[in-house]
C-alpha cells in the first residue's frame, strides 16, 4: 500500500515538473548556457575568440575594442613600442638604460591666496579633478617686502603624478588638453633644461575637458613639469615624440654656449679712451 502510494508521488511530481520543448518561435539569442555547464574545451575557444573592430555603415573601423579596455594605453605603448625603437636607435645594451618617465609636477601659483581661501579652495578642486590627486600647498621660502610676502604664506598649489597616475594624467595632456588650445601648433621644442626634463606652460585650465567653462570663474594657468631619466634632450625628446608629444617643426634642443666674463681691465681701458 505504502509502495503504490510512493509510486503514485513520483509520477505526479514527475509530470508537474516535466521539461516542456521550447516552441519554434522563441530566438535563439534568448537562450543562454551558463559558463559552468559548458565543456573546458569550448569555454577555452570562447575565451580565445578576437573580438572584432566596431566599424560605421561605410566600413571605417572605428575604434578597436581591445585597445579600449586597456586601463594605462599609454603605459602599454612604452612598454611594447617605445622601449624597442630607443634600444635600437640609441644602441642600448641594457634594457634599464632606455630612458623612461619618472615623475610629473603640475604646480598653479596663486598670489592672492592669504586673501581669497574661497578662490584657493576652489583652485585644489579644479586640479584635483584634472590631476586625479589632491594637490598641496606650497609655501614661501623667504619674506619679500616688495611683494608684501612673508615666509611661510601660501602662494600656490602643486601635485607630484608617479605610476599609473602619471601615465593616464600624461595621456589626456597629449590627446585632449594639446588640441583643446587655441591656435595651437604645437610645443615648443627648446623648453628643455639640459637634463632631460620639459616644461610645458597652459593659460587657461578650461582645456581638460574635465573642467567645465561655465563653471570656471578667473582664469588660471599651470605649468607641467615632466621629469625623464634621460641623460641628454635629445633622447628625451625622442621619447616624448614616440609617445605622441605634437612638437612643434623647425626646432630641438640646442646647447647653449656659455660667453666668458669680461674683467674689469676691459671697461676700465674703454672709459679711459672717451675722457
Amino acid at each position: 500500500m505504502m509502495a503504490t502510494a510512493a509510486t503514485a508521488m513520483r509520477l505526479s511530481f514527475s509530470s508537474s515538473h516535466s521539461l516542456q520543448p521550447l516552441p519554434l518561435s522563441t530566438p535563439r539569442s534568448s537562450i543562454r548556457v551558463s559558463p559552468r555547464i559548458r565543456p573546458p574545451a569550448v569555454r577555452a575557444a570562447v575565451s580565445a575568440t578576437p573580438t572584432a573592430p566596431a566599424t560605421s555603415s561605410t566600413g571605417i573601423v572605428l575604434f578597436d575594442r581591445s585597445e579600449a579596455e586597456k586601463v594605462n594605453r599609454l603605459k602599454t605603448t612604452f612598454l611594447e613600442k617605445v622601449v624597442p625603437l630607443l634600444t635600437e636607435e640609441f644602441k642600448y645594451k641594457n634594457v634599464h638604460e632606455v630612458p623612461k618617465i619618472e615623475k610629473i609636477v603640475v604646480n598653479c601659483g596663486m598670489g592672492d591666496a592669504e586673501q581669497n581661501s574661497k578662490g584657493l579652495e576652489a583652485a585644489i578642486k579644479d586640479l584635483a579633478v584634472i590631476t586625479g590627486q589632491r594637490p598641496v600647498k606650497t609655501k614661501a621660502k623667504n619674506s619679500i617686502a616688495t611683494f608684501k610676502l612673508r615666509e611661510g604664506a601660501t602662494v600656490g598649489i602643486a601635485v607630484t603624478l608617479r605610476g599609473n597616475v602619471m601615465y593616464s594624467f600624461l595621456d589626456r595632456l597629449i590627446n585632449l588638453g594639446l588640441p583643446r588650445t587655441r591656435d595651437f601648433r604645437g610645443v615648443n621644442p627648446n623648453s628643455f633644461d639640459g637634463h632631460g626634463n620639459y616644461s610645458i606652460g597652459f593659460r587657461d585650465q578650461s582645456v581638460f575637458p574635465e573642467i567645465r567653462y561655465e563653471a570656471l570663474g578667473k582664469q588660471k594657468g599651470m605649468d607641467v613639469c615632466i621629469t625623464t631619466t634621460a641623460n641628454t634632450d635629445n633622447e628625451a625628446q625622442r621619447l616624448l615624440a614616440l609617445l605622441g608629444m605634437p612638437f612643434r617643426e623647425g626646432g630641438g634642443p640646442t646647447v647653449l654656449v656659455r660667453r666668458k666674463k669680461k674683467k674689469a681691465i676691459h671697461f676700465e681701458s674703454k672709459s679711459r679712451g672717451r675722457n
